[in-house]
C-alpha cells in the first residue's frame, strides 16, 4: 500500500502544493518580466494598478482552473476509475509545463496565464481524485493518517517550490520559467509508479461490480490473504446500493440524511480557505516585506514557514487517529483566529515599534502550525468518510468545487485588499474563523475508528430526530 499511497501522493498533492507555492519567492522577478513585456507590446511603462491585477489574475487563474478540475473529479473519478483518472490527469500537466516553461521565450504572460490555468484544471482533478483513492484503499485503523498524508504532500510541495525559487537557485530572471516548468517532474514519477499499483478495492467492487478484481487488489494492498472482513463490508455496502437510485448532486440537497452531512462537507472547506491560509502561502514573502522585513529575510522567513508547516503536518499525521477530527479542527481553527489577530496588531503598530516586525514571523509560524494540526488535512478526506460509494463521488465534486472557488476568491481578492487597508488585510479572515469554530463545535460530529456505514447512520438517526421534534412542535402549535 505504501507504494500506491507513494505514487498518488508524489504525482498528484506535491504537484498541487508545488503549483500552489511556485510563485510566491520569484514575485519580483517575474513581475520584472511583466513590466518589460508590456513595454514591448504597448510602448509604455505599466501602472503600478494593472500589474497588481495582471499578477493578481495570475496567481488566481490556478484556482478558477482547479474550480474546472474539481467539478469534473467525479465524472473523471467514475469514468476511468481512481487510479486511471490520476494517470490520465497527467497529460493535462504536461500540457501545462510546456506553456509554463516557454511564455519568457515567447514574451507572453498572457501564455503564463492559460499555463497556470490549465495547471489548476490538473491540480482541480487530482484534489477531488487522489483523497478519494487513498480514502478507499486504507484500513479503516489508518484512514486519518492517509489522508493528513495527502496535506503533507502538499506542504512538502509547497516548501519545496519556495525553496527552489529562492534568488541565488532558480528565482532569478534567468531560470523562473525552468522553476515553473519542473512541475513535470512529479509527473513523470507517478506515470511510472502509479501505473505498477492496482485499481481502488472499493471502486472496483461497488461501482465496476467486479468482486474478483476487488479481492485481488485488496490481496496487493494488505500483503495478505485475509481480506474477508473488508469484502463482507462492502458486500453489504453494494446490496444497500441496489435498493438506492443513482446519485445526482441536487440529491445532496432534496435527500434529508444527506443533507447534514453535505451542509458540512462544504463549510469546512470554506473553513480552510477563509482562514486566510492561501493568503500567507501566496503572498507571505510581500505579507514580510510590508512588515518591515527586507527581501532577502522575507523569502528565507518564507521557506521557514513551510519547513514548519511540513513538520506539523507530519505530527498531526500520527494524532489524527488518535485524537479525532472534530478536535483537531477545533484545535487549529482557535489557534488561526489567535495568531491572525497577533500578525494584525504586530503590523498594526510596528512603524512606531520596529521590533514588531520579527513578531510577524513567529505569528505566521504558529499560525501555519494551526492550520497543519487539522483545518489543513481534515477538509480534504472527511467527504470521502461522511458519504457511502452511491453519493460520494457526487459530495466530493461539489466540496472540491467550493474549496477552490473559495481559493480563487482568496487569491485575487487578498493583494487588492492589502493595498487598499494593508496591515488590516487579515481581520476579515478573523471573523470569519470565529464562525467556522461555532459551526464546528456544533454540526461535526466524531469519524474516528467508525465505518462509513455507521457514520452514515449517525446522520440518519439525528435527521430522524429532527423530524420527530419538527412533528411535535407542529402538534402543539
Amino acid at each position: 500500500m505504501i507504494t500506491d499511497v507513494t505514487a498518488a501522493k508524489y504525482g498528484s498533492s506535491f504537484q498541487f502544493g508545488y503549483n500552489t507555492g511556485v510563485v510566491n519567492s520569484p514575485e519580483t522577478v517575474m513581475k520584472d518580466f511583466y513590466n518589460v513585456t508590456y513595454y514591448k507590446k504597448e510602448g509604455k511603462e505599466i501602472t503600478d494598478s494593472l500589474l497588481t491585477l495582471l499578477w493578481a489574475l495570475t496567481v488566481a487563474m490556478y484556482a478558477v482552473g482547479g474550480m474546472v478540475g474539481g467539478v469534473s473529479a467525479g465524472y473523471w473519478g467514475n469514468k476511468f476509475g481512481r487510479r486511471g483518472a490520476l494517470l490520465r490527469n497527467n497529460i493535462i500537466a504536461v500540457i501545462a509545463a510546456g506553456l509554463l516553461g516557454f511564455s519568457k521565450m515567447a514574451d507572453s504572460y498572457e501564455m503564463l496565464m492559460v499555463g497556470r490555468f490549465i495547471c489548476g484544471i490538473n491540480a482541480g482533478i487530482n484534489t477531488g481524485v487522489a483523497p478519494l483513492y487513498l480514502s478507499e484503499i486504507a484500513p479503516i485503523e489508518l484512514r486519518g493518517f492517509s489522508g493528513t498524508f495527502n496535506q503533507l504532500s502538499i506542504t512538502f510541495g509547497v516548501m519545496v517550490s519556495q525553496l527552489l525559487g529562492l534568488k541565488f537557485i532558480l528565482g532569478t530572471e534567468k531560470y523562473w520559467p525552468l522553476l515553473l516548468a519542473l512541475t513535470i517532474v512529479p509527473v513523470i514519477y507517478q506515470l511510472c509508479v502509479l501505473s505498477m499499483c492496482v485499481e481502488s478495492p472499493r471502486y472496483l467492487m461497488l461501482t465496476k461490480q467486479n468482486e474478483f478484481e476487488a479481492t485481488k487488489a485488496l490481496k496487493w494492498l494488505r500483503n495478505s490473504d485475509d481480506v474477508e472482513d473488508e469484502i463482507r463490508e462492502m458486500r453489504v455496502e453494494a446490496e444497500e446500493q441496489k435498493h438506492h437510485k443513482k446519485f445526482f448532486i441536487s440529491d445532496l440537497i432534496k435527500t434529508h440524511e444527506l443533507r447534514i452531512p453535505f451542509i458540512i462537507s462544504i463549510v469546512l472547506q470554506l473553513s480552510q480557505q477563509f482562514s486566510g491560509i492561501n493568503a500567507v502561502i501566496y503572498y507571505s514573502t510581500s505579507i514580510f516585506t510590508s512588515a518591515g522585513l527586507d527581501k532577502d529575510k522575507a523569502s528565507y522567513a518564507t521557506v521557514g514557514v513551510g519547513v514548519v508547516n511540513i513538520l506539523m503536518t507530519f505530527v498531526s499525521a500520527f494524532l489524527m487517529d488518535k485524537l479525532g477530527r472534530r478536535s483537531l479542527h477545533l484545535l487549529g481553527l482557535g489557534g488561526m483566529f489567535i495568531f491572525t489577530i497577533v500578525l494584525t496588531v504586530s503590523r498594526i503598530y510596528q512603524p512606531q515599534d520596529h521590533w514588531l516586525s520579527f513578531v510577524c514571523i513567529p505569528a505566521v509560524v504558529f499560525y501555519i502550525v494551526s492550520f497543519a494540526s487539522g483545518p489543513g488535512s481534515i477538509p480534504w478526506f472527511i467527504v470521502a468518510e461522511l458519504f457511502t460509494q452511491g453519493p460520494r463521488t457526487a459530495a466530493v465534486s461539489v466540496a472540491v468545487l467550493v474549496n477552490w472557488a473559495a481559493n480563487c476568491i482568496v487569491g485575487f481578492v487578498f493583494p487588492i485588499l492589502q493595498n487598499a487597508i494593508n496591515e488590516y488585510s487579515f481581520l476579515p479572515f478573523a471573523a470569519m474563523l470565529v464562525g467556522f469554530w461555532i459551526f464546528t463545535f456544533i454540526m461535526l460530529p466524531e469519524t474516528k475508528g467508525k465505518t462509513v456505514e455507521e457514520i452514515s447512520e449517525m446522520f440518519v438517526v439525528k435527521n430522524r430526530e429532527i423530524n420527530i421534534n419538527s412533528d411535535e412542535d407542529s402538534l402543539i402549535t
